[in-house]
């Protein structure tokens, strides 16, 4: 896994291996042999049951990824990783600017200007985007104020990943930040 600096206060964890969902390495572990989350992770905001009926792709676990830390904008991000079998299906991010003064619809806006071809999508309440990340990744994000803190939620997948499938995971997410 590997992390793109998105812009000014943002990062994103983003995805090196992503499954086709047509080839598998091994065979998927049933979601219900996984361990639940642990209470507060990133992985206790999305369900990998959430993410395979997103992806159409059963068998869907999750594991609790490396944490970033980036010094020049503050941002600390947890990160939760989605696989079908040993392959990644995605991740999920959530970055958090403990003492910066950020307006969310500005950190959206921040990504839309800092990747070409980033779209708008309606339905959250401080906007969001989605973009392609050099034909590799497709990454839907979203920020809000939680308890005084700016927050960046994002999904990173594959790059078939649709809008339409990340929605429903990114709000689940969002909501339970």
């Amino acid at each position: 896994m590997r992390v793109y600096p998105v812009a000014l206060l943002l990062t994103a964890a983003a995805l090196t291996a992503c499954s086709s969902g047509e080839q598998q390495a091994a065979p998927p572990k049933p979601s219900s042999s996984a361990k639940p989350a642990p209470p507060g992770s990133t992985c206790s905001l999305l369900s990998a049951s959430e993410v395979s009926a997103a992806i159409k792709i059963p068998g869907v676990t999750s594991k609790v990824g490396p944490n970033q830390e980036n010094a020049s904008n503050g941002g600390k991000a947890t990160t939760c990783e989605y696989l079908v079998g040993d392959k990644q299906a995605g991740a999920l991010a959530v970055t958090r600017y403990e003492g910066r003064q950020a307006d969310p619809a500005a950190m959206v806006a921040a990504i839309k200007k800092a990747k070409p071809g980033a779209v708008d999508v309606p339905g959250f309440a401080s906007g969001a985007v989605y973009y392609l990340d050099e034909q590799k990744t497709a990454t839907l994000a979203t920020a809000k104020i939680v308890k005084g803190v700016p927050v960046l939620v994002n999904y990173t997948g594959p790059v078939k990943m649709t809008q339409q499938m990340m929605i429903p995971l990114v709000k689940t997410a969002v909501t339970a930040v």
